[in-house]
């Protein structure tokens, strides 16, 4: 759950009505985030100068192998910690100057959030309405429609701590959605899910790139990644190497898919496009 502070939002903070596109002009422009961290004697360059774009209504793919610095750019863009230098901006807030603005405009999923056991559904995503100031008629409608589209109406009054993972995932994104931020974070929305939960996933970004939302995606799994996301930002060692369409990428580098750069990173490549691999590596890996 992301830290909110005491404060009420503030007077420019808006929350329209449900099935009403969020108009955001400049969605979120992430700018040169850079993080050091100091360990055990060492300097890791955990993010080195990274910037990117996201659309209104676009779902960007932020990619990578594990130790590439996805987790640490999500975690600065959230306010969860300070970027050595550089910013993020939502709605023409910069995330180091109005931290506590920008908290307000993003939703947060990931498959390590927690929910109150001894809630309700209905009254956990009531009180998460409330602690983003959102109206109390706009919070009933919200929340009927996102029991909806996500088929939660059949659970609304049950208790968190006795719901299904599938079912828990949902809630999960009913709640980062009810107060309806233009800007929306997935940490790997589908882990742990069968099939039918992470179709409910694919159908809630869906329903996100309807409502005008700016949507980073980050996962492991290349080829649903590859499959749903408009522009893909590829992270190795800290840098962002490979940014485009899947077909910009694979024109650039010459590869069939994710799972081939990420092979030809994890053999020491610098540049996939120099060093490519037979498309047979691919044919038992699993993603």
């Amino acid at each position: 759950m992301i830290p909110m502070t005491s404060q009420t939002p503030t007077e420019n903070m808006e929350f329209p009505a449900p099935d009403t596109p969020r108009l955001v002009a400049d969605g979120l422009r992430i700018h040169r985030l850079d993080k050091v961290f100091e360990t055990h004697n060492q300097t890791v360059h955990a993010v080195q100068s990274v910037s990117f774009s996201v659309e209104p209504g676009q779902v960007f793919g932020l990619l990578g192998p594990n130790g590439a610095g996805k987790t640490t750019t999500l975690r600065m863009i959230l306010g969860l910690i300070p970027p050595d230098s550089g910013y993020a901006e939502v709605d023409g807030l910069r995330s180091d100057r109005n931290p506590d603005q920008i908290k307000q405009r993003i939703g947060f999923v990931s498959a390590n959030t927690g929910l109150y056991p001894w809630l309700t559904v209905a009254e956990t995503l009531r009180f998460f309405a409330s602690i983003y100031g959102a109206p109390a008629d706009l919070t009933e409608i919200r929340l009927n429609e996102l029991a909806d589209k996500l088929a939660m109406t059949d659970f609304l009054d049950r208790r968190c701590g006795v719901l299904s993972t599938g079912q828990t995932q949902r809630v999960n994104l009913a709640k980062a959605l009810i107060h309806d931020p233009p800007v929306m974070l997935l940490d790997e929305p589908t882990l742990g899910l069968d099939v039918l939960g992470s179709q409910v996933v694919f159908d809630y970004l869906e329903l996100l790139k309807q409502r005008g939302c700016a949507v980073i995606l980050s996962t492991h799994r290349l080829e649903q990644a590859q499959r749903v996301c408009d522009v893909l930002g590829l992270m190795h060692q800290g840098q962002m190497r490979l940014h485009g369409t899947w077909t910009e990428i694979a024109r650039q580098t010459g590869y069939a898919s994710l799972v081939d750069i990420f092979l030809a990173w994890g053999r020491g490549a610098t540049d996939p496009a120099k060093r490519p691999i037979s498309n047979s590596l691919t044919s038992d890996v699993a993603d």
